[in-house]
């Protein structure tokens, strides 16, 4: 029998039926199904005729070691969330997309039947996707000090920029004065760094872009470099703190402050079915080629 474990974090009244749906699916071809205890008690509150589950989860760790796949209910900022709560386990995602856009939550309501029958078919590849690690001295983040798009210094006030002074492998790049740097992984191109200017890289690129936020000098474009490259961002600034973020969640830090940013030693895995590659997310996400003329 099939264990699967289902991610999420609030679900709009508009998508119950397609995640019953989805579970009737995965019910009708025997699969356990382990589910987030948070969002259980959600669904639950709303959809008191939820069918019955293997069993829950918090953390990762809690899932059998048999879990084939992970689906996460939502946009890409839930499934970010689902890769850091398996943090290194070697479980695959996939998402099924609630939200607006979705790079990364690529399956929509429409395609959950042909998805779950593919699934099951093991008719699917797997993309493993590099994930950045953080070094600051201050233990921030925990015991998870990981981001699979991006590592992000900022300003925390309206007014003054600071001076990001840059490193790669010890070598000094330049001085950014600007709002901020983004270093972002191929994942995380076209996010935060897609945003402000940066280019577009495929998953498998081995590459991190650096991206500055509204430098005050225009000729500071953004660099893509080997991802094995170790990068230090030593900050200052006229205020108090900056801001220093990984993918969603922000520590503050005192001026002046250092950090360095390298490659994990894990990937994170996520699902690929076909009809659904990067090239194609990225036609239809930014409908590259729509033109009302043709």
């Amino acid at each position: 029998m099939t264990n699967i474990a289902i991610f999420g974090l609030d679900i709009d009244a508009s998508f119950l039926p397609d995640l019953i749906r989805l579970f009737s699916l995965l019910h009708e071809r025997n699969v356990k199904i382990y589910i987030y205890k948070a969002f259980l008690e959600t669904i639950r509150n709303r959809c008191p005729e939820m069918p019955e589950v293997a069993g829950v989860f918090n953390f990762g760790n809690e899932l059998p070691e048999s879990t084939k796949f992970l689906f996460s209910i939502g946009g890409d900022g839930t499934l970010l969330k689902s890769m850091l709560l398996l943090k290194n386990k070697s479980i695959p995602v996939i998402g099924i997309n609630t939200g607006r856009l979705g790079f990364l939550s690529a399956i929509s309501r429409d395609d959950i039947d042909v998805a779950v029958q593919m699934l099951m078919n093991d008719d699917y590849g797997i993309e493993e996707r590099s994930v950045l690690r953080l070094e600051e001295g201050r233990d921030m983040f925990g015991d998870f000090n990981y981001a699979l798009n991006e590592i992000t210094v900022t300003k925390m006030d309206s007014s003054s920029m600071i001076s990001i002074h840059t490193y790669l492998n010890d070598e000094y790049l330049t001085t950014y004065w600007a709002d901020g740097v983004i270093v972002s992984t191929p994942t995380g191109s076209t996010a935060y760094s897609l945003s402000v200017g940066g280019p577009i890289l495929p998953p498998h690129a081995k590459n991190f872009i650096i991206t500055p936020i509204a430098p005050h000098n225009l000729t500071m474009r953004p660099i893509v470099v080997p991802d094995d490259t170790r990068i230090t961002l030593s900050v200052d600034g006229r205020g108090h703190q900056f801001l220093c973020s990984l993918d969603s969640r922000s520590q503050a830090v005192s001026f002046p402050g250092s950090v360095t940013i390298s490659k994990a030693n894990f990937h994170v895995k996520t699902i690929k079915l076909p009809g659904h590659g990067f090239f194609n997310t990225l036609r239809n996400k930014l409908m590259w080629g729509t033109d009302r003329r043709n």
